[in-house]
């Protein structure tokens, strides 16, 4: 039987809520067969529900997590480096002043701006 024929018996099956017997007897002629075997239904269930599923779910959100961390972690990097080449630009030197931007500022100046005496 032709793959034309075949589709064309298979979506006039489908379009009734029974199927006429001559559709089905043609579709069994072309060799299509309406009976599963004995363990079908606890088969497809085994292989929904199995394990195996669940366990490679698991290993591929450790590997994007960790692929994440690293992007986050080199970017990171990446801007404290850049941060610590702009201070030593700007301060000239890299002590912890020049970190809290204390530079010229003298102990006077801060306890003014401190307290406000």
């Amino acid at each position: 039987m032709k793959k034309e024929k075949l589709k064309e018996l298979i979506l006039e099956s489908l379009k009734g809520e029974e199927p006429d017997r001559k559709i089905l007897k043609d579709l069994q002629d072309a060799g299509m067969s309406f009976s599963f075997s004995e363990n079908f239904a606890d088969k497809v269930t085994e292989r929904i529900y199995s394990s195996a599923v669940v366990i490679h779910k698991e290993e591929d959100f450790i590997l994007s997590a960790s692929k994440i961390f690293y992007r986050i972690a080199f970017t990171g990097i990446a801007a404290i480096i850049v941060l610590l080449i702009s201070i030593y630009i700007s301060q000239g030197n890299l002590s912890i002043d020049s970190f809290l931007g204390l530079g010229d500022i003298a102990d006077e100046g801060i306890l003014f701006a401190l307290t406000g005496n």
